[in-house]
């Protein structure tokens, strides 16, 4: 009898240890459940505080090379919105469109001027390339994306050994004498514009068929119907960077090294052996000249280049390592 009521004890002793254990564990869920629950609001609360995406407010005014941008047209804006705001939340990319500008706009904006052209086009070069010496799967070449059949039409050279299309100056100028003759065609600089991404019998087309010459009534293919707002996008960010958030120093910002420039009017067998002669390594006589596209420059009709030599030189070019040559085999 005795051993019969202890173990009932017993059983009782571990059903309500059992039990315990269990309520302990259940209530221990709860609370790390409610602490997990209060972590992922505070987290919320300051995600919500420190970082929001703001829609753009509509700019007063917009204008493209002298010309006026219709954007009390809801159609119209909208199209520009979507192309601001690209550009504004791409930070990176359009951070770099200014570093680059610092650098390369120097350059381009003089001979715009000197051409006749708006300044505003620099920017059409901007959305093309990117500031960049790219390649096109089309074969477009160069900051101002030219193929190669219209650089011949224009006089640069291009073979397996030189490549003028990605010689800054020379394809600006080019650039620029396409851009006159579109505007000399067309009889207004947005269309201008459109033209240099569809090209001008493309454009040509779409004006006779649709009786139109102005840019913003035209049905045009999916990549020139945006061609223009692009331009007009970058060009608004760039010339008023703190209003869309981009915050920089001058001296965040790249500059063109010093050079000097040399003329040459025969072949150079060995670029490499060039560039040493004059205190650079080959890699930087390719930066600073694009252009030349292979180790040698080939000249047999004396033809005269203009070469980019430069001459901070202490910060370019390093010393190369000891190589121990009886551990090489």
């Amino acid at each position: 009898m005795f051993l019969k009521v202890t173990f009932k004890m017993r059983k009782k002793q571990v059903y309500f240890l059992g039990s315990s254990i269990l309520l302990f564990a259940l209530a221990q869920l709860f609370i790390y459940a409610s602490e997990l629950r209060s972590d992922d609001e505070l987290h919320q609360q300051h995600f919500n505080m420190k970082y929001g995406i703001f829609a753009i407010v509509q700019p007063e005014d917009l204008s493209f090379s002298g010309e006026e941008i219709p954007i009390y047209s809801s159609e119209i804006w909208e199209r520009i919105d979507k192309e601001l705001l690209k550009n504004t939340y791409w930070q990176s990319n359009t951070m770099l469109y200014f570093k680059k500008a610092n650098k390369y706009f120097p350059i381009i904006e003089p001979i715009l001027e000197k051409y006749n052209i708006p300044d505003d086009f620099k920017y059409l070069a901007v959305i093309e390339s990117g500031l960049d010496n790219v390649r096109s799967p089309a074969g477009a070449s160069g900051f101002w994306q030219i193929l190669k059949g219209t650089a011949r039409e224009h006089g640069l050279e291009v073979n397996a050994s030189i490549d003028e299309r990605y010689n800054l100056e020379k394809s600006t100028i080019v650039a620029c004498e396409y851009l006159q003759d579109a505007y000399d065609k067309f009889g207004n600089w947005t269309m201008a514009a459109a033209s240099y991404n569809m090209g001008k019998n493309g454009a040509r087309r779409k004006i006779e068929k649709q009786g139109s010459n102005n840019y913003y009534n035209l049905f045009l293919n999916s990549e020139t119907a945006r061609y223009v707002f692009r331009i007009i996008a970058v060009k608004e960010i760039m010339k008023n960077p703190k209003k869309y958030g981009f915050m920089f120093r001058n001296k965040d910002l790249y500059s063109m090294p010093n050079y000097k420039t040399i003329e040459v009017d025969s072949t150079i067998a060995n670029l490499s052996d060039f560039a040493q002669s004059h205190g650079v390594n080959y890699k930087l006589l390719k930066q600073f000249n694009p252009w030349l596209r292979s180790i040698s420059l080939p000249d047999k009709s004396r033809r005269k280049y203009i070469l980019k030599i430069p001459t901070d030189t202490d910060l370019m070019v390093f010393e190369d390592f000891a190589v121990n040559t009886d551990s090489v085999k």
